[in-house]
């Protein structure tokens, strides 16, 4: 193995420092050749070693393949720790742990005592895991530790970041690189990329592969769905069905290990094979007899929406890095083919490397292990940061579940959650369901969430199958009971069945519980689901039969035509983010009663009062909601006084009828009982305002009146609940409390509403809320003899007179009344003494008497 040239060089650069980086391409070795050689280095001082690696099959592939070597059983010299399952002993030196297991080892011993080398395989993937198990590590290193060494190892890795992360907290960061023993590959492309299934165009290909190279074939898929269905094509369609001498075998995390293995070595009748897989075999596996690749260049991966709170599951491009991993499979026995199907210039447009997980991962495990570990993210060295976003939502979650305080620290149960090796929510499900002596049923549900559906994959019916959850329990209730043919019988797939069984079986050995006993009763299973999902409760809208609204406020659907549309109440599990709404995948029934039992310290009911438009009334209701959930409301009796008016206030604010008024809906309060004597009061108020600023005039305007409005009109509320109501106000007096009595005394003095003038008439003037001069709409035989314009304002403004005819049709407009008696009245009188002759036409106006009255009858002059 070429890894086996920088083996001195490794130890050496370890021996001086703590942090070294192994570059070494795919093949080199070095996942089992590094471990073997650097036991024997005298600064490990018979401590031993710990290997990360990335994925169960790694590990349990790694831990095998050194033990081969050294000539012993797995579990001697050389043992592995993965979820439920280990194989270590005194004896044990080198330790392959999965990321995630190192994590919990740290939080139960932070100085991990007697380990002198954490390696981190694979370390490109950065996987969630990888990220945090680096972090803590350099943190006890800094600490804890001055004796621990880290080797950060991988194929594809950014050295330069890696190693300047290693030397930013005094580690050293140096880099060995080692060469590969790659065999050249050649590449071919489609000239275009093909669309539709891609199990359909990767079968199609595999099949041509085997025509037209040698040897083993390797076909990349995004997921298992993808490879059950080229399965079935390759084993029946006639344009790709596999000729009798070829095996066929898929590989992916949940298959059992038997399966695995059987991917993982040659044929034992000597059959060419063809495996097709996930990206779990992009990197440290080998698969003897590989010579080509079929990659279909697609990964699927999982995306968590902080705003929604939900993870949607994306298949999309691979990256450069992970396209040359997948090639290299090809090439490393001896040269090799790699068959992408997809077009050059799709290479060219893909990114450079895989974006790590922390980026766009749920990181609500995360931060219950930061919690627990003491510290906030930022007090930790990242290669990437994790964001702001998401923490925040995860903390919010934890906090929901009882995790966190107010204030981020974890809690007695966040400290019993971790001990579960489970995502929070169902960690969460396990402990409260002990409380309720339904711990058999969690560990049935809470397996059944860890792993892939039950239900047996069927896409020609695939609109037909519905999300509940209790038709998978049933599922596995009767694999329980009668085995493989039992689940069968139930539409379900044996080998999800025996996954979930062993892991409802951990599970119920970590709190002590029994299998369930008795038939599936739905509403019991979205009892105890609630516990984990206070946040995905979900209540039908009204008139809808599979659209519903989660407890935190996000809109979810079911698939058309599920039947447990009939529940008003849900508890959804599994959710798809989506683009517009969720969808849900898995979920079970719940009742009102039981939402308000075990979630009641998420309940809170509160007193609703608000303007109601289309009845234009307050509705007074007390609500019990859910989050955003409304479960339940009741008319309220005896409302706040308080909040009443309030709601009136709102009620004048957003009235349709100011709406529809041609005036801007928020400064218009026509739904008040105005007269057009107020208006005038108004227009008066406010034309002393421009007029005589220092006085200190109020803004009585409709959008100052407006934005004062419960200041000034509140009090006057009292009893008014309906808009028909609203003649009730006493606006007078409401308008009135803006003027001090000294204004009120002066305002009649200094715009009055009437003006005597000499006919002895008294006349209503007429105002405008801009500051113009009133105007005064008056006979021109009332003013006979008055030679001065009229004024108001304390003498400062001139009123506006509107002169009429006998008919009171308006003659002139002036605010010159003398100049209009000595130039304009000649014309006047010569046009209009002929049309009214009953009327007073007199030579001279100065010395006429005023009148409103025609002339005494037989009085022609």
């Amino acid at each position: 193995m070429p890894v086996r040239a920088v083996l001195p060089r490794l130890t050496e650069v370890l021996a001086a420092n703590r942090g070294v980086v192994l570059h070494a391409p795919p093949g080199a070795g070095k996942t089992t050749l590094v471990p073997l050689a650097l036991q024997r280095a005298s600064w490990l001082a018979g401590q031993s070693i710990l290997v990360l690696e990335p994925r169960r099959l790694a590990a349990r592939a790694a831990a095998g393949r050194m033990a081969q070597l050294l000539g012993e059983e797995v579990g001697e010299t050389v043992g592995y720790r993965i979820r439920f399952d280990q194989r270590v002993s005194r004896r044990t030196r080198i330790e392959v742990h999965t990321e995630g297991i190192l994590t919990r080892r740290l939080q139960g011993d932070p100085a991990l005592t007697g380990v002198g080398l954490v390696v981190f395989d694979e370390f490109h993937e950065r996987s969630l895991d990888a990220d945090l198990a680096l972090a803590l590590c350099l943190d006890i290193a800094q600490g804890l530790r001055d004796d621990l060494r880290l080797l950060v190892m991988s194929a594809t890795l950014e050295v330069d970041r890696v190693a300047g992360l290693l030397r930013r907290v005094g580690l050293g960061g140096e880099v060995v690189a080692a060469k590969g023993r790659s065999f050249p590959v050649e590449v071919l492309y489609l000239p275009r990329d093909p669309e539709g299934d891609p199990a359909l165009y990767v079968a199609a290909a595999v099949r041509r592969a085997l025509v037209e190279h040698t040897g083993d074939v390797l076909a990349f898929l995004p997921g298992a769905g993808e490879i059950r269905r080229a399965q079935e094509m390759l084993g029946q369609a006639p344009e790709c069905a596999l000729d009798t001498d070829v095996v066929l075998h898929a590989l992916y995390g949940d298959l059992s290990q038997e399966a695995q293995d059987q991917a993982l070595l040659p044929d034992r009748k000597g059959r060419r094979k063809v495996v097709l897989t996930t990206p779990i075999a992009e990197t440290s596996l080998t698969i003897e007899g590989i010579t080509t690749v079929v990659d279909a260049g697609l990964a699927r991966v999982p995306r968590f929406d902080p705003g929604s709170g939900l993870t949607r599951l994306e298949t999309i491009r691979i990256s450069q890095s992970s396209a040359a991993q997948r090639a290299g499979r090809a090439g490393r026995l001896g040269p090799g083919v790699c068959r992408r199907l997809w077009s050059e210039a799709t290479q060219q447009s893909l990114a450079t490397r895989t974006s790590p997980e922390v980026l766009s991962a749920d990181l609500a495990g995360f931060v219950l292990d930061l919690a627990l570990w003491g510290v906030e993210a930022t007090a930790l060295e990242w290669l990437d940061p994790p964001p702001a976003g998401p923490l925040a939502q995860a903390r919010a979650l934890l906090q929901t579940l009882d995790a966190l305080d107010s204030v981020g620290r974890i809690t007695t149960v966040g400290r019993s959650l971790a001990e579960l090796p489970l995502h929070p929510r169902l960690a969460h499900l396990l402990r409260a369901a002990q409380e309720l002596g339904t711990a058999g049923l969690a560990a049935d549900i809470a397996a059944i969430l860890s792993g892939r559906d039950l239900l047996r994959s069927d896409p020609s019916r695939k609109s037909e199958r519905s999300c509940d959850l209790s038709i998978r329990l049933e599922a596995l209730t009767a694999f329980r009971r009668g085995g493989r043919a039992a689940a069968l019988s139930q539409g379900a797939d044996p080998f999800a069945c025996s996954q979930a069984e062993a892991t409802a079986r951990q599970l119920r050995s970590l709190v002590k519980a029994s299998p369930p006993q008795g038939p599936v009763v739905p509403i019991e299973v979205g009892r105890v689901l609630a516990l984990a999902y206070p946040d995905r409760v979900a209540g039908r809208r009204a008139g809808e039969t599979e659209r519903y609204l989660l407890s935190g406020g996000r809109g979810v659907r079911l698939s058309l035509g599920d039947p447990m549309g009939r529940y008003p109440l849900l508890v959804a599990a599994h959710l798809d983010a989506g683009r517009g709404e969720g969808v849900i995948h898995l979920a079970a029934p719940i009742e009102l009663a039981d939402v308000r039992e075990v979630l009641a310290h998420h309940i809170q009911s509160q007193d609703r009062l608000e303007w109601d438009e289309p009845t234009g009334a307050v509705l007074a209701r007390r609500e019990e909601r859910l989050g955003e959930l409304l479960l339940e409301t009741r008319p309220l009796a005896r409302p706040d006084p308080e909040a009443v008016r309030a709601a009136v206030l709102e009620g004048i604010r957003t009235s349709k009828k100011a709406q529809s008024s041609g005036q801007s809906a928020g400064y218009v309060l026509d739904v008040l009982p105005w007269t057009p004597e107020l208006r005038e009061w108004q227009a008066r108020v406010l034309s002393l305002r421009t007029w005589k600023p220092e006085e200190g005039w109020p803004d009585v305007s409709d959008l100052a009146l407006m934005e004062s409005l419960p200041e000034w009109l509140e009090p006057f509320l009292d009893g008014i609940t309906r808009r028909d109501h609203f003649a009730r106000v006493d606006l007078a007096a409401a308008l009135s409390g803006h003027l001090s009595w000294e204004q009120t005394r002066h305002l009649e003095a200094q715009a009055p509403t009437h003006l005597t003038v000499p006919s002895g008439s008294r006349l209503r003037l007429s105002y405008t809320p801009g500051g113009e001069a009133p105007i005064l709409a008056v006979k021109l035989q009332e003013l006979f003899g008055l030679g001065d314009t009229p004024r108001v304002a304390g003498g400062k403004v001139v009123v506006t007179l509107h002169l009429l005819s006998p008919a009171r049709r308006p003659i002139q407009v002036t605010q010159d009344l003398r100049g209009f008696w000595e130039r304009t009245y000649p014309e006047v009188k010569k046009e209009l003494k002929g049309r009214y002759p009953k009327h007073p036409w007199p030579d001279d106006p100065w010395t006429a008497t005023p009148t409103a009255r025609a002339k005494p009858r037989g009085d022609r002059r």
